[in-house]
């Protein structure tokens, strides 16, 4: 196929133009874990990791049905931990959703609505773990997908997810 430069400069003024959100963040001997599934023990991580915050835990999340994960935000909450959810609006009428249980259970669930889909899959703890990745927060995540996920311990990358965070909770609705 044969590309005039006639179409080839504005594509590419297009592209220049487009806001660029990027952050330069050399992470040096930051720890991080990372797990493959099927069946990569992600889940397990999660509700450890869970296990271990003090202080907050910040979730969004696409999909959200894990139960073993679920509970433990519950647990977290119930020993004094900060847990806010920000969930995709689908979890509005999913048929069993984690929003229901967390909100039955205390913790504040917010909708972000205002995107095509909230597809994130982050949890910040305590203002120094990052959990992410394509794993969703389901058990097919763990059990039957390809899936990736991060853990990693830096200070200032988990200020950028709950600087993140923070401008989704702003234009959220509660649930």
């Amino acid at each position: 196929m044969i590309v005039s430069r006639n179409f080839l400069f504005p594509l590419f003024l297009i592209l220049v133009a487009l806001p660029v959100q990027a952050y330069d963040l050399t992470i040096k001997d930051a720890p991080a874990q990372v797990y493959f599934s099927p069946k990569g023990g992600g889940q397990q991580a999660i509700v450890d990791a869970i296990g271990q915050a003090k202080e907050s835990i910040y979730v969004q999340a696409y999909s959200f049905t894990s139960v073993p994960i679920a509970k433990a935000l519950v647990d977290a909450a119930r020993r004094g931990v900060k847990v806010i959810a920000i969930l995709d609006k689908s979890q509005r009428s999913e048929r069993y959703t984690g929003a229901t249980f967390l909100r039955n259970e205390g913790i504040p669930v917010w909708i972000d609505a205002d995107h095509a889909i909230a597809h994130n899959k982050v949890m910040v703890l305590d203002g120094n773990v990052v959990v992410t990745g394509s794993f969703n927060f389901t058990r097919a995540a763990e059990e039957k997908n390809a899936e990736n996920l991060l853990i990693i311990r830096d200070q200032r990358l988990a200020k950028l997810y709950t600087n993140n965070w923070q401008k989704h909770r702003e234009h959220s609705k509660n649930y």
